[in-house]
């Protein structure tokens, strides 16, 4: 039954195979590369395969998106970017949103932080316009083979917080900051919390990356906190840069207020000697050795 099952057997038997590989029914292009994929383990050959897919019109929304996910895995990310914006025109208008998620983090994958930019942006303004989510406030998403549902305010602070990340990435710590508040006011979470700390603590706004991380994350013990091993390694990675921080700004300060007491002291210096009485010193022996010769120096 199991070499059968492998081999692809009877009506029954592929059934059965279809369902524990996770892959559609038929014999169509698409099949054939989601069968390389995921039975075969053929990366190379799936991305040819999902392209002659795309080519023969079948199933164009996830053939396009399955070759894009797969060529990231590759490191192609670069020319799965060129394969969306190539053939999105022939996708439905269901799949555009899809793409633009994926798009996304092909840009974050590249380094294309501007052009990441400029599309988060303009899925914030579609939200604006009402026009995510087919205009209703709720999606069905899936992960890991599970469908939940996506408020569209849950999908405001996900894309602000991305947004965020791609602003620190271009050191444009300001905008960064903004972006983390007001993703903090929409849906208040420990990851974006710790984004935000982070943020602060580039521009030396120490103070207040300590109040974010005590107030939003420690004491809040915001969502996913305590199940979460790498944010609490993260808080305290956080806690020691802030340490660091306060340490090197205090010594700094105190370097700082040495420094002018010591240029104070330079000047009353050089002012209670313009203040003694004049007197003659005693010239250096260079002097004696030209004054004979001050006559011919003069003629």
């Amino acid at each position: 039954m199991m070499s059968q099952r492998r081999g692809g057997g009877g009506g029954g038997e592929r059934l059965d195979y279809n369902v524990v590989h996770k892959l559609p029914h038929g014999d169509s292009p698409y099949v054939r590369a989601k069968h390389v994929q995921l039975v075969e383990k053929d990366a190379e050959a799936a991305i040819e395969l999902f392209w002659r897919a795309i080519k023969a019109r079948d199933r164009v929304d996830s053939a396009l998106k399955d070759m894009a996910l797969l060529m990231k895995q590759q490191n192609r990310a670069d020319e799965a970017v060129d394969a969306i914006h190539s053939f999105r025109h022939l996708c439905s208008k269901q799949a555009q949103e899809s793409l633009d998620n994926v798009l996304i983090d092909l840009y974050k994958k590249c380094g294309r932080i501007e052009e990441q930019v400029e599309l988060l942006k303009q899925k914030l303004w579609m939200i604006y316009q009402g026009e995510a989510f087919n205009g209703k406030p709720t999606k069905t998403a899936r992960s890991h083979g599970k469908k939940f549902q996506v408020t569209v305010e849950k999908e405001t602070s996900r894309i602000l917080g991305n947004l965020g990340w791609a602003y620190m990435q271009l050191r444009d710590y300001t905008s960064a900051e903004t972006v983390y508040r007001k993703a903090q006011v929409i849906e208040p979470d420990a990851n974006k919390a710790c984004n935000l700390c982070s943020c602060l603590i580039k521009q030396g706004k120490l103070s207040e990356a300590r109040s974010v991380l005590f107030r939003d994350v420690l004491q809040e013990k915001r969502e996913g906190f305590d199940d979460d091993l790498r944010l609490k390694v993260r808080v305290q990675e956080l806690l020691d840069e802030l340490q660091r921080e306060e340490e090197a700004a205090a010594v700094l300060a105190s370097v700082e207020c040495g420094d002018g007491m010591d240029e104070i002291a330079l000047v009353e210096g050089f002012v209670k000697e313009w203040r003694r009485p004049f007197r003659i010193r005693r010239r250096l022996p260079i002097f004696e050795e030209i004054l004979p010769l001050r006559d011919q120096l003069a003629c």
